[in-house]
């Protein structure tokens, strides 16, 4: 983190510890932070640049961003080249006492072959990629956010797959063999993907949670790379774990409340057929890292596609990083998507090339974008200063 060190000091600024932010483990075997990796370099340029145009406090917000505790994405190395970061960064984070979150993203067929094309060129390529990262991560303590959108998007649902299904059974291979790879390391937690709760029904996503192998992974995430407030995420988390324990004892999904029903009567139906402690239900983690303004509204009317998902204006920095969320099912609040990096080329239904709700060219998928970063900072909340 010597770069950072650097703009920090040209800021003379105190900031958040490089390596970890506060929080106590919800297991036994969670370290008490969680890990910081080393930013963008463009962050860090942009930092600098605000510096020298006397943009301190913006520089600031930028520096504080960078330095909280977020995942750490792999997706496109070879088997070689993961197993080394991987190890690097479990070595790195067991120096500080800290646990870093990894999201694993090389799912053969990824996002629809959208924005974040790319991924594994079929399931054996990508087993052997997992098996990499098992290497890297060894004994060592993770958590890992596996392969978002590959259970709320799977190849069926847009249109990807064969009238056998054949692509949508292997990606459910595919979910599968890394749970029963990388769950069974002495310190890791696999969390599988949901969506968020803007998305799928509760009794849509708890079927594709049991066959992708929840039950013997550490739990699920919501909210990945999305915008949905904490008190949703929560909420629709507490729902799919309910849904979850309901179909143990020999419930049908379908008959799982929607999370946008009554919450009283939600609240009634949990009560009335879940029976088991938080200690034996399946856990959950949120990706809070842009949600401190909520999702956005896109203007009535005025785009065919808003694309409400891609690089919204006005948005904010959630809450902070921790492992101490107050809920027995809620194992932590997590950064996933890396703040400030941008979700694609938006159109929002248009013919482009500009985004219309900003008036350029986005970034693609994963670049920095210093824009973006300037809104998270400033609309965060709570606020970053």
């Amino acid at each position: 983190m010597a770069a950072l060190a650097l703009a920090a000091s040209a800021l003379a600024i105190g900031g958040p510890g490089a390596a970890h932010a506060d929080g106590a483990g919800a297991t036994d075997r969670a370290p008490a932070r969680l890990y910081t990796p080393e930013p963008n370099p463009d962050a860090l340029q942009q930092i600098l640049g605000l510096v020298k145009a006397g943009q301190y406090r913006d520089a600031a917000r930028v520096t504080a961003m960078v330095a909280t505790p977020q995942a750490v994405w792999f997706g496109d190395q070879s088997p070689a080249q993961v197993e080394k970061l991987a190890r690097d960064v479990v070595k790195d984070a067991s120096r500080a006492g800290a646990v870093p979150t990894f999201a694993l993203y090389n799912i053969p067929g990824r996002d629809c072959s959208n924005y974040s094309a790319g991924g594994a060129a079929n399931t054996a390529e990508y087993q052997a990629w997992i098996d990499a990262v098992a290497r890297g991560i060894g004994a060592r303590d993770a958590l890992v956010v596996l392969e978002p959108d590959a259970l709320a998007l799977l190849p069926a649902d847009c249109g990807q797959d064969d009238a056998e299904g054949t692509k949508t059974a292997a990606r459910y291979t595919e979910v599968n063999y890394a749970v029963d790879t990388l769950e069974p390391l002495r310190g890791t937690r696999v969390y599988l993907d949901t969506g968020h709760p803007g998305w799928h029904a509760v009794s849509s996503i708890v079927p594709r949670l049991i066959k992708g192998g929840v039950e013997r992974a550490s739990g699920f995430y919501t909210n990945a790379s999305n915008y949905q407030t904490d008190d949703a995420n929560s909420w629709y988390g507490k729902l799919i774990s309910s849904c979850i324990a309901y179909v143990d004892a020999g419930g049908n999904a379908a008959d799982c409340p929607h999370q946008s029903a009554p919450r009283a009567e939600t609240q009634a139906w949990i009560d009335a057929h879940v029976h088991v402690p938080a200690s034996r239900m399946t856990h959950f983690v949120t990706d809070s890292s842009r949600n401190g303004q909520g999702p956005w509204a896109p203007p009535t009317g005025k785009y065919t596609d808003p694309q409400d998902w891609c690089n919204p204006p006005g948005r904010g920095l959630g809450a902070r990083p921790t492992l101490r969320t107050g809920d027995p099912l809620q194992d932590a609040r997590l950064w996933i998507k890396t703040p400030g990096e941008s979700d694609g080329l938006c159109l929002r239904g248009t013919e482009g090339p500009e985004d219309p709700e900003r008036g350029g060219v986005d970034p693609k998928a994963g670049d920095w974008f210093p824009q973006q970063a300037l809104e998270l900072g400033r609309y965060a909340n709570p606020p970053l200063l």
